[in-house]
């Protein structure tokens, strides 16, 4: 069974049982802090994993580290722990949110412009994507790529709206060349 799915039934329990308790958004704040702490420590992932620390001990750092998160976001991470799978904890925090953000109405979308979005243009772009793809908000997050000449480029998950100056004219090019 790959990692991916095994993370996914795992962030769906978590899911689930933050839903039944009505605490979708801490967890989310919790399980995101998770993700910056884990990607920006390697050395903390390294230790979780270490076959020569024991698992008590490896629960007991983690309860420590993460004393003030939810207690639900702390104990599915000492089960990864006794699962041997500490290592899978950065995917289920990431498909706990994609969980989350399709409950909410919310998904997230990475825009590629040629300069930083205004708050007035990523409400607009929220907006006006959100339709097309039927959430009702959007988690723009902007890329600058001065690839681009200019518009934007617009990623919803597998979805890519392109209307950039550069794919415009590669169009242009295509239609005039053959």
């Amino acid at each position: 069974m790959s990692q991916t799915t095994v993370a996914k039934r795992y962030a769906q329990a978590l899911f689930q049982l933050a839903q039944e308790k009505q605490v979708l958004a801490e967890v989310g704040a919790d399980l995101k802090e998770l993700v910056t702490v884990l990607e920006s420590n390697t050395e903390l992932l390294d230790l979780l994993g270490a076959p020569k620390i024991s698992a008590d001990r490896k629960k007991a750092i983690v309860a420590e580290i993460f004393s003030n998160a939810h207690p639900a976001v702390v104990k599915t991470l000492q089960l990864l722990i006794d699962k041997k799978r500490v290592n899978e904890a950065v995917i289920v925090a990431k498909e706990f949110q994609t969980l989350a953000s399709s409950a909410l109405g919310v998904a997230d979308a990475t825009v590629y412009s040629t300069r930083a979005l205004t708050d007035a243009e990523r409400a607009e772009i929220s907006v006006a994507f959100g339709k097309l793809v039927g959430t009702e908000q959007l988690n723009i997050t902007n890329e600058i790529d001065p690839s681009l000449l200019g518009g934007v480029r617009v990623q919803i998950g597998n979805y890519i709206y392109d209307s950039t100056v550069a794919s415009k004219l590669e169009g242009l090019k295509r239609t005039l060349v053959g």
